[in-house]
């Protein structure tokens, strides 16, 4: 059988947990390829509301394996935090999520690394989440990096050499305060990981494949974050788009199967970097309201904007989705219209392919088309769908070239219109 993936098409904050939760009972396996704690993957079913940041979006669901990947990057302490709270809630994880020995750690210097960074860089700063997964990633490329796996290998030493590498990068007052407490609750983190099963999860899942079994392969982020095609600098620390899944959880490219691309209705951005569909007026604000568009995990407000088509072609292109899934249409629900990219106006010159440069210079060409002004929230089939909204989907099919498999019509897993044909 094939790995099957799904990962955003836009700045992140797609809906991605909501899908994979949706999707995961036609899978054995669920596996994050890459990302950490930075990811807020939200899901909310019979009147409860999880944000997921390290563990995979098909835990809830009995008899699924949960697989945290070799490219994600894990911290101990925040590993803890969130497995414990779903705990409380009385979701026993131990029986369903495994965990890669070839996933890095992110350490306590490597949150104050972050922390300095961003402090250094001022009104230039990245915009990260702070949780140290930039350094996390540049220790793993510099071959500098612990994993897992090493926590069974003669670790303290290994603990220490990192630690006293990254304070000679750090002044004394960056750390000294701040410091022991971070690992008292960092080692207590890590002893809470040794409970679960730490595997070698490339056999893993290659067998599991050779078998006839089901992977689907979840990512984080959203393309246009992607380290080496995204919006760089303004990006994050690992490839977020689908070759990241080959990597990050030792698959070969000709074990992928369908490529599941999300996007929002409209288009958002959390933290700093360009965004030429960008909002300031009273629709960005509507957006934000309507969509409750504040990040999961830092709860900063995210930027709003209409949907951008030249963005979305190249990220369908760079991962050769076969199928798309619109969150978010509800929120369009109340416009009269509503917007869209279709190219961008370059000093004159019109072009429907996304620059080396998006930072400036660019005037967005608009297509505008009339709203549904209806409540979609509760409707339970697409044969509901008013006429205004078919022809909202046909538009973006046709300017896309890959059909809409479903439709999102809000937060919970029911609000989820799969399409026929």
């Amino acid at each position: 059988m094939k790995v099957d993936v799904i990962l955003g098409l836009q700045w992140g904050d797609e809906g991605k947990g909501k899908v994979v939760d949706v999707l995961t009972p036609d899978y054995e396996i669920v596996a994050r390829f890459q990302g950490g704690p930075n990811a807020g993957h939200t899901l909310e079913f019979e009147g409860e509301k999880y944000i997921l940041k390290s563990i995979p979006s098909g835990i809830f669901q009995e008899g699924k394996i949960n697989i945290i990947g070799n490219g994600v990057v894990i911290d101990p302490a925040l590993f803890k935090q969130e497995v414990e709270a779903l705990e409380a809630t009385g979701h026993v994880l131990t029986d369903r999520l495994y965990i890669s020995k070839k996933a890095h750690l992110i350490l306590p210097t490597h949150r104050l690394l972050d922390a300095a960074s961003e402090k250094a860089m001022g009104d230039a700063k990245i915009g990260t989440t702070g949780r140290g997964i930039g350094p996390a990633y540049t220790d793993k490329v510099s071959r500098n990096g612990l994993r897992v796996g090493d926590l069974f290998h003669n670790f303290e030493e290994k603990y220490r050499n990192a630690v006293a590498r990254h304070k000679e990068k750090l002044s004394p007052s960056d750390w000294e305060d701040v410091l022991p407490d971070l690992e008292k609750q960092w080692f207590e983190g890590v002893e809470k990981l040794k409970t679960y099963r730490i595997i070698e999860s490339e056999h893993f899942i290659n067998k599991h494949l050779a078998g006839g079994g089901k992977v689907l392969a979840e990512g984080a982020q959203g393309s246009m974050l992607d380290i080496d095609f995204g919006s760089y600098p303004f990006v994050t620390s690992s490839n977020t788009i689908c070759a990241g899944a080959c990597t990050g959880l030792g698959i070969a490219p000709k074990m992928i199967g369908e490529v599941f691309g999300i996007f929002k209705a409209y288009c958002t951005r959390v933290g700093s970097g360009p965004f030429p569909t960008e909002l300031f007026d009273q629709d960005g604000q509507m957006l934000r309201d309507q969509g409750r568009e504040y990040g999961s995990v830092t709860g900063r407000p995210r930027r709003c904007g209409w949907i951008d088509l030249v963005a979305l072609r190249y990220t369908i292109m760079l991962n050769g989705v076969t199928k798309l899934v619109m969150m978010k249409s509800d929120v369009l629900d109340s416009f009269d219209s509503i917007k869209a990219c279709v190219a961008y106006n370059i000093n004159g010159e019109i072009t429907e392919d996304l620059p080396f440069d998006i930072s400036e210079g660019i005037e967005p060409e608009y297509v505008e088309l009339p709203g549904w002004k209806t409540d979609m929230s509760a409707m339970q089939s697409e044969d509901e769908f008013p006429e205004e909204f078919n022809n909202y989907l046909s538009f973006l099919e046709d300017e896309l070239n890959v059909p809409i498999a479903i439709v999102s019509l809000g937060p919970d897993r029911a609000q989820t219109i799969i399409r026929q044909g």
